[in-house]
This record gives C-alpha cells, sequence and structure tokens, in this order.
C-alpha cells in the first residue's frame, strides 16, 4: 500500500508498528521493577521487604533465565509472588545479590548486622492461563 505522496517505507514502518504493538498486547507482556532486602540483626531477621511496581517506560535489554510460577487464577503480580514467596525468594538469590556486612564489639558484646539486597532491577512478566513467567532483563 502506498501513501499519497509515494513515501511506501514510512507506510511499511507505520504497518511494522502497528503489528508488533498488536503482537506484545496479545501475549500479555508487560514488564516491572522489582526490588529486594533482607536484613539480618544479631543472627536474627530483622527485616525482609520485596517492591514490586509497573514500569513507567520501557525497560531495555534481552530477558535471560526464567522462573515459571502458578498463578492459580490470579492476574496480580504481587498476590501471584505472595503465594510462591520461597521459590521467588531462592531465585532472586541465584540472580546475585548485594552483601553488606558490620560487625561492632563493644564492652565484650558484639552486634551484627548483614543486609542482602537486590537493587531495583527490571523483569519482563508473560502472563499466561495457568503460569507467569518472569525474566530479568540484561
Amino acid at each position: 500500500m502506498r501513501s499519497r505522496d509515494g513515501n511506501r517505507t514510512f507506510t511499511l514502518a507505520i504497518q511494522l508498528t502497528l503489528t508488533l504493538l498488536f503482537f506484545s498486547l496479545a501475549l500479555n507482556a508487560s514488564e516491572y521493577l522489582i526490588s529486594y532486602r533482607y536484613v539480618v540483626k544479631n543472627a536474627i531477621m530483622y527485616n525482609e521487604s520485596l517492591e514490586i511496581s509497573p514500569a513507567m517506560k520501557k525497560c531495555s535489554g534481552e530477558p535471560y533465565n526464567p522462573i515459571f510460577l502458578e498463578t492459580n487464577d490470579k492476574k496480580n503480580l504481587k498476590d501471584i509472588l505472595s503465594a510462591n514467596n520461597e521459590e521467588f525468594v531462592e531465585y532472586i538469590h541465584s540472580l546475585g545479590l548485594n552483601v553488606s556486612y558490620r560487625d561492632l564489639t563493644t564492652n565484650y558484646q558484639n552486634i551484627s548486622t548483614t543486609i542482602l539486597t537486590l537493587k531495583t532491577t527490571c523483569f519482563k512478566v508473560d502472563f499466561n492461563d495457568n503460569f507467569v513467567k518472569i525474566s530479568p532483563l540484561k
């Protein structure tokens, strides 16, 4: 199909963009920003937080090392991750975490703090009928 001014490449670019947009909507893929923090103080778990937020703009990178989780008819990522919490936390640990350790001894009393952190990372999330595929972007 040619446009009125004969610019065929512009028309093809528009058609290609619309086709890609349609297929990305059909696959129901989206991107989320996920961060994780785990704090241990004096050998006792002090705090654990998992933050999930939809990405406001397109993340760059290629997905790698996916994990598949059952959805149990849920479409909210936070609900799915809370239902599969242990499996997802083990997956995050396998991706690699930053470790911060501090040890202080005063008057023969030891105080130690260990903080494991997954910095905010963009994940591609594909929802299907029975499972969700979660892949970090590299």
